[in-house]
């Protein structure tokens, strides 16, 4: 190794690259899985929305292209037909460009009207006071939750907590409820209200929704979340008057079967990233078995010698593995080490790095980090890898007769 500085480098600057790069390609993975873990375990997964769209199917006398509103009767029909599957039922309406004035100090934002259970199904947090309950959309109230952000603006002179105090929403006065924080990584800053109030108000009393929500229980793989969707949708086609195979009637969005879906795609990103790392630390190790291959011809006639002299074939044996295990231990740890540094230097930069799309935020890179235990796994594999590269030209070289090696050129 002293002899050859600049190929013993080489050699274990391959070793050290393919441990670098699986620890930073793995590390880099579990941000991706991480964020996605977190974005997940904040909301309720067994959530199924349900959208408004246009029919692209001629149907029972009516052209394609015609519009599909959702009403209230929606909701009932949803948790009277399927009650093995439906736990609870919700709806949403929206109002934008609506200015919250308390005093002199006002805000524009959107109304969302809601029902009890958006609360469960977007974990909204709540700083203080309440969420919308049924009472308020049964008596159709004029309450509002507003976001913290909202509050500080129109109740900046106002130093008590602005719950129970009455607000100006256009040209209503609605009283404050309760106060609600970040929804996890949704970046939503909108004013939530019961969604019967806005329909009555906003709405001139129409009873269309612009989304139908509710959370569901039994529907635990792909298979079964398939079938429900096909059922419900032609259960809509008859309520509404649209071919059973229109996709674009309504549009069905099922959260766990995008987490279904998600987590598969995550285990073939996982098993790339393997892949990949192995195949860049077999570089190394093939690399490290030829300078093995060189060393063990270029000393043959050493060797030979030593054999002469009476040197038993493991301790040949030894001379050999040994160079093998010092280059794959010393540039393993250095590769593990440096993996490690980057990412954490990843995590202090990129780890909570996130996705701003205007409307809402998207948590994409959260704690891409390594566990030792498994950085540790892999360099201790690759040194055993190194000692078997280096044991089969050792093996060869302890099988070469002293006379043949004295010969050798």
């Amino acid at each position: 190794m002293k002899r050859n500085k600049l190929r013993t480098a080489l050699t274990g600057f391959a070793v050290a690259w393919g441990i670098f790069m699986l620890i930073v390609l793995l590390g880099a993975g579990n941000g991706l899985i991480h964020a996605f873990e977190q974005s997940s375990g904040e909301r309720a997964l067994n959530v199924i929305r349900v959208y408004p769209g246009w029919t692209l199917l001629p149907y029972d006398g009516l052209a394609e292209g015609r519009f599909v509103e959702l009403d209230n009767r929606d909701m009932t029909e949803t948790a009277r037909l399927f009650p093995q599957e439906v736990i609870e039922t919700g709806a949403q309406v929206t109002q934008g460009g609506v200015t919250l004035s308390y005093g002199t100090d006002y805000v524009s934002t959107t109304l969302m009207g809601v029902s009890p259970t958006q609360i469960k199904i977007e974990a909204v947090k709540l700083v203080s006071g309440r969420f919308v309950n049924e009472i308020d959309i049964q008596q159709q109230r004029k309450v509002i939750v507003l976001h913290k952000n909202s509050a500080e603006t129109i109740f900046k002179q106002l130093h008590t907590d602005p719950v129970g105090e009455f607000i100006h929403v256009g040209a209503f006065a609605f009283q404050v409820v309760g106060i609600y924080g970040d929804m996890g990584d949704q970046g939503q800053r909108g004013a939530y209200v019961p969604f019967s109030t806005l329909q009555t108000i906003y709405k001139q009393g129409s009873n269309k929704i612009n989304t139908l929500l509710f959370t569901t229980r039994g529907l635990h793989d792909e298979a079964s979340n398939l079938d429900f969707e096909e059922r419900y949708r032609r259960v809509l086609a008859g309520l509404h008057r649209f071919d059973p195979d229109d996709t674009g009637a309504v549009w069905i969005g099922n959260r766990m079967r995008q987490y279904i879906q998600s987590q598969q795609a995550m285990g073939v990103m996982t098993t790339a990233i393997w892949v990949i790392g192995i195949f860049t630390l077999l570089s190394g190790i093939v690399g490290v078995s030829n300078i093995m291959l060189i060393t063990v011809k270029e000393r043959t006639h050493e060797f030979g010698i030593r054999k002469a002299l009476g040197a038993k074939p493991r301790s040949i044996l030894w001379l050999v593995i040994s160079e093998s295990v010092v280059i794959t231990t010393l540039f393993g740890y250095i590769g593990m080490v440096a993996g490690i540094g980057v990412t954490e230097w990843m995590d202090s930069y990129f780890g909570a790095q996130t996705m701003d799309a205007g409307w809402f935020q998207q948590t994409m890179f959260t704690d891409p980090t390594v566990d030792l235990r498994i950085a540790l796994q892999a360099t201790l594999t690759l040194i055993i890898a190194g000692t078997l590269a280096g044991f089969f030209p050792a093996r060869k070289a302890t099988h070469i007769r002293p006379i043949e090696a004295l010969n050798a050129v």
